[in-house]
């Protein structure tokens, strides 16, 4: 069955972005910076990557009170597109509502769901991708997509592949969470694939999985019903949908997809997804290096001059100045959390 006419999409566009601080901030968190160096946001590359392959009309955006004027304006969707959560409270209750919103939009509901904060830079690979999961969800089953790797990362997810059920599709043998670097390196090497986040099934599918796996959301899904969305989010103990539903089920598949993909989390991203000059430097905004060598520099306006560093990330945005070693970038959350407020805390 041709479910094309029942497929859409759902992006997670929630969170603070804390470890791009201090260039992030409450109202223009890192989902609506330009940090790919395309000059847009990475929340309006992933509605242009659906481009062809889900209307505009069946995008759905989950996000918090603080960026839904942000993100209509930035993406120039309806208004009906944003579902607004009250509180947050992970992906598993986020994704469930999604779910429950598109099935009463349209009964027949297919979707993928993906995130506002990639980079992928081959957009035609991921919609043959986003298209093979879409078609596998037909069939009743969870499908993740799962990214080739191209480095025994330690700050991924990773898939470990299963018996194939169908051609191109598998099951999950079982899940890998941030290995360390010697069990990453072996997951690469025993041809384990990255889990990106990206994931596709029909409305009913998940909410049957919730009900049947996840304690933490299933008996407060009749407030949805309701449609009393605060008390749901309220009665909700936060769970993500990997641990929550994922881990637990046993319709799980995945679906190998050849397109090149990175999570923007860190600074140090930045040194994968932007270009760099003839010393390994990435460079934004007035900055002006001698004898500067793998560093990740970004201003906002006020000119930045080095000259004999090595692997720093240095930032200048919002009044505050951040250096770093590259290698502590992605310790910037917990950094943070020992600052004074009145040098943390940027406009709400």
């Amino acid at each position: 069955m041709d479910r094309r006419h029942m497929h859409w999409a759902v992006i997670l566009a929630g969170g603070s972005g804390t470890r791009f601080w201090p260039l992030s901030t409450p109202s223009t968190p890192k989902q609506l910076l330009p940090l790919p160096g395309s000059g847009r946001s990475t929340a309006e590359e992933a509605v242009r990557r659906l481009e062809g392959l889900i209307p505009r009309e069946r995008i759905l955006v989950v996000t918090g009170a603080a960026l839904a004027g942000p993100l209509e304006a930035a993406l120039q969707l309806p208004r009906t597109s944003f579902l607004v959560e009250p509180q947050a409270a992970s992906t598993a209750p986020a994704l469930a509502w999604a779910a429950h919103e598109a099935r009463r939009r349209d009964r027949g509901a297919v979707l993928l769901c993906l995130h506002a904060d990639w980079h992928v830079p081959e957009p035609e690979r991921f919609r043959e991708a986003a298209g093979r999961a879409l078609d596998a969800a037909g069939s009743g089953v969870l499908v993740t997509v799962g990214v080739r790797p191209t480095r025994p990362e330690t700050g991924f997810g990773y898939i470990e592949v299963g018996a194939e059920v169908s051609p191109g599709v598998n099951r999950v043998a079982r899940f890998k969470e941030k290995p360390t670097a010697e069990l990453a390196g072996q997951l690469v090497a025993g041809g384990a694939l990255w889990n990106s986040g990206l994931f596709a099934w029909q409305g009913d599918t998940l909410l049957e999985e919730v009900t049947a796996r996840t304690p933490e959301v299933a008996p407060h899904l009749a407030l949805l019903d309701a449609g009393d969305i605060p008390g749901f989010f309220r009665a909700v103990t936060p769970i993500s949908i990997d641990v929550g539903v994922l881990e637990r089920s046993e319709r799980v598949v995945v679906v190998p997809g050849d397109f090149a993909w990175d999570d923007i989390g860190t600074w140090e991203a930045l040194a994968r997804v932007r270009s760099h000059d003839a010393d390994g430097n990435v460079l934004a905004g007035p900055v002006h290096v001698a004898r500067t060598t793998d560093s990740i520099i970004w201003s906002d306006g006020t000119p930045i001059v080095t000259s004999g560093i090595r692997d720093l990330v240095i930032v200048v945005a919002n009044g505050r100045v951040l250096v770093i070693h590259r290698n502590q970038a992605g310790d910037l959350k917990s950094i943070l959390e020992h600052l004074p407020p009145a040098i943390r805390d940027l406009e709400a």
